[in-house]
């Protein structure tokens, strides 16, 4: 199993010391964070995107492109690619640019998007939130299968006669996994396309995402794929601590505030600290508690899943850079290593 960190690279008030970064100051921690992942022998690093003053990840790919020079094998992804409110081209230049500069190990999370502020800023009708998606993702994907882009043209995407689109990636294809939080429908479109399959669980009972593993893998025979070969990634919240006490106590002031704020802004009733405790549980979604207890969360889903990858959300809200660093070095030194050695890998 592919084990790595994603983050929406937060820049939001730290509850201990009170105070909120710099951009440039969050941006620097943030390159330290992603060349540790790959220091310690991560497999993934992947890099959501927002428009928001609370997030200075607008330009993933940038990011990214700066990580690429400061790492040597980690691979680097977008977590997730607003697609819906891109241009299909440009995100495939700026993602076959990284590909080139890490001579390899560049990837494309794409999805609708769960924050919507994107579709606004960039003049796009809320009301086309699913065809945006569905016509620039097969677009996306003319544009990585041939040199030369021959497009019809649809609602949302201009025509295109036989122009060539540069630069071409090292890797062919390039890599373009599908994000999803839950929708069937999504999950099925994934399995029926061949691409690979990005679960977010960060909520509720894991095991009951178990039925959509199988209709994605039911929709890729449907659509002539070998589900076998279709990898699935789970990824989730979480916080790793020497001790599973220590963890949850540096984890909830930051996750509570965080949550806190995002779901007044939709409608939900604040989070308490009995419910945090209650996701931290083996049957629960947060990966918050010791390595070993991070280990055992791990596999368990395993058994349920059967997924290729796991990718950690470190963290929600802001905690101190020295913590992370060190959540960080223990997913890589001791998590990946355990986990590796249980399914046979190690």
């Amino acid at each position: 199993m592919e084990i790595g960190v994603y983050s929406f690279a937060e820049n939001t008030l730290e509850p201990l010391s009170g105070t909120t970064q710099t951009p440039r100051e969050r941006l620097a921690d943030l390159m330290e964070e992603i060349e540790l992942a790959d220091q310690v022998g991560l497999d993934v690093y992947a890099l959501g995107e927002h428009h928001r003053p609370d997030f200075v990840s607008s330009a993933p790919a940038t990011i990214l492109a700066a990580a690429a020079a400061r790492t040597k094998r980690i691979r680097l992804s977008s977590a997730v690619t607003v697609l819906s409110s891109e241009d299909p081209i440009r995100v495939f230049q700026q993602y076959a640019t990284l590909d080139l500069i890490s001579n390899g190990r560049a990837e494309i999370m794409a999805g609708r998007g769960s924050f919507i502020e994107s579709f606004p800023l960039f003049g796009y009708d809320l009301n086309d939130y699913d065809s945006l998606f569905s016509e620039k993702l097969e677009m996306l994907l003319a544009l990585r299968q041939r040199e030369t882009l021959n497009w019809p043209g649809g609602k949302h995407t201009h025509k295109v006669n036989g122009l060539g689109v540069y630069p071409r990636p090292v890797q062919d294809p390039l890599p373009v996994w599908i994000a999803v939080g839950g929708t069937p429908n999504s999950v099925a479109r994934a399995g029926y396309l061949g691409l690979p399959l990005a679960i977010a669980i960060i909520g509720g009972q894991p095991r009951q995402f178990a039925p959509l593993v199988d209709l994605y893998r039911r929709a890729a025979e449907q659509g002539g794929h070998d589900p076998a070969k279709l990898p699935i990634s789970i990824n989730s919240h979480g916080f790793i601590g020497e001790t599973g006490h220590q963890a949850a106590d540096d984890a909830w002031p930051a996750h509570n505030l965080t949550m806190s704020r995002i779901g007044k802004e939709r409608g939900w009733p604040p989070g308490t600290r009995a419910q945090f405790e209650a996701g931290r549980t083996p049957q629960g979604a947060y990966f918050v508690g010791s390595p070993q207890e991070v280990i055992d969360k791990i596999l368990l889903q395993h058994e349920w899943f059967k997924h290729d990858r796991f990718l950690l959300q470190i963290s929600v809200g802001t905690l101190p850079h020295a913590k992370v660093m060190k959540a960080i070095e223990l997913l890589g030194t001791v998590v990946k290593p355990a986990v590796d050695k249980a399914l046979g890998q190690g």
